[in-house]
């Protein structure tokens, strides 16, 4: 046979075997997505059925964890389509296991389509439960804020807690549970303000129009007295009796400050 119509048994042998680096990626990719992206060559499925599972099993167990309330609404199936859908689409930017729940919400946030079967309230949900996780791991003192406990919080400058966040949602998101789904939001947002107390635990309150205005103005607003605070919350909600408000506002400040939300008033530098 002339060797031009010899088959070409060597050819094979001639290609140069991938790179370190792309034989990792190759791995990589099918490990996230072994369904669109092919194996590498010589590695014996088996083999590459260990690493599939403890990798997805191991994020998907991670993610019910820092979201118990979403996983919970989701059959064993459908959150397993999420996460999978998560980990092929998506990649995380930070070595932290720690952030993994940051980097879920932000694939919610910037790359996930709306599907179908997703609760309006998906995007909220997964936003209020991060914040949990976030607060728990927030490494701010707030004893390093120089402040008087036991000021007067209508004369002196109230000092919020740097581990208390204000927030507002469609969603009433602290209530949702696998029996109640809302399907539509209600007329009125939800505020609350979600903290770490004294005893660094997680707990929220829901805020009424005076309170998360007030507690507005503790965070972005410039330092005033707690008494300048609330006349000017009252001037915003129109209130015919300014002095009403500051009254009612000053048990408000006390029980902040009793929970660890307010730390005290501010002490004059220098």
């Amino acid at each position: 046979m002339p060797a031009a119509d010899r088959p070409d048994r060597d050819a094979g042998r001639d290609r140069p075997a991938p790179t370190l680096d792309a034989l990792q990626r190759q791995f990589a990719a099918h490990i996230r997505d072994p369904d669109r992206q092919p194996a590498p060559a010589g590695i014996e499925d088996r083999r590459l059925q260990i690493y599939r599972e403890l990798f997805f099993n191991n994020l998907r167990s991670l993610l019910a964890n820092n979201f118990p309330v979403l996983h919970g609404l989701y059959e064993p199936d459908d959150w397993s389509a999420l996460v999978r859908d998560f980990y092929a689409e998506y990649r995380c930017h930070t070595p932290l296991f720690t952030e993994i729940a940051r980097e879920f919400l932000r694939y919610l946030q910037d790359v996930r389509e709306p599907r179908p079967n997703d609760p309006p309230f998906l995007l909220e949900l997964a936003h209020y439960e991060w914040i949990e996780l976030a607060l728990e791991l927030d490494e701010r003192d707030p004893a390093a804020i120089a402040v008087d406990a036991d000021g007067d919080l209508l004369a002196g400058s109230p000092a919020l807690s740097p581990l208390a966040w204000p927030l507002s949602y469609r969603f009433p998101v602290h209530r949702i549970r696998p029996d109640h789904r809302p399907a539509q939001p209600p007329a009125e947002p939800t505020h609350l303000l979600v903290y770490r107390d004294r005893q660094d635990r997680v707990r929220f309150m829901e805020l009424n129009a005076v309170a998360r205005l007030l507690v507005e103005r503790l965070q972005n607003g410039p330092r005033a007295s707690g008494r300048s605070l609330l006349e000017s919350v009252a001037a915003d909600i129109g209130h015919p009796d300014p002095a009403r408000v500051v009254a009612a506002g000053a048990g408000l400040l006390a029980d902040l400050r009793e929970r660890g939300v307010i730390l005290g008033t501010r002490r004059e530098s220098g």
